[in-house]
């Protein structure tokens, strides 16, 4: 996907590279954070496909319990797929993790909550704060180093979190 470091890619190295001048790279990106989100669409319409029409448990037809506990699993592999790319598109003049956060995962997530019975709630604080819980580790608190290691122990936290928070009454 990208040959050099996301740390070390500058906007100016980006111009040169494309032959383009650093005020067309600035007007297309408009940020540092905004070459890296342009770089991850692809994967993320991907993932999004995956959601909307894949095979149930992830996509339609599973429980909304069950499609939301798939959600965050394959959210994290996603998120450990694409850590660098992910951690670079974090743009520091937003409120994070609220600015990490996928285009979808915040109304996906309150979609499922919606279908799932737990009485008197806030779905959209809840949304936000299972949102930040699930891209938030991934993309603030894992180092790169530690990234494929916690895979498996945050997939199974996402799991447990839901599970708990969603009991039926």
């Amino acid at each position: 996907m990208l040959a050099e470091d996301p740390e070390r890619l500058t906007m100016d190295s980006l111009a040169e590279r494309s032959g383009l001048g650093k005020g067309t790279v600035f007007r297309r990106f408009g940020t540092r954070a905004g070459i890296f989100q342009a770089l991850l669409d692809d994967g993320e319409h991907e993932f999004q496909q995956r959601v909307l029409a894949g095979p149930p448990p992830l996509g339609p037809g599973a429980p909304p319990l069950d499609r939301l506990v798939a959600y965050g699993r394959a959210r994290v592999r996603f998120l450990v797929e694409h850590h660098e790319l992910a951690r670079a598109a974090l743009d520091a003049r937003q409120p994070i993790p609220a600015g990490a956060e996928s285009p979808m995962s915040r109304s996906h997530i309150r979609m499922l909550l919606g279908l799932i019975p737990m009485g008197p709630v806030d779905l959209d604080m809840l949304s936000v704060q299972l949102t930040a819980a699930l891209d938030g580790p991934l993309l603030l608190w894992v180092s790169a180093a530690d990234v494929g290691a916690a895979e498996q122990s945050l997939a199974r936290g996402w799991q447990d979190l839901v599970e708990r928070v969603c009991r039926p009454l």
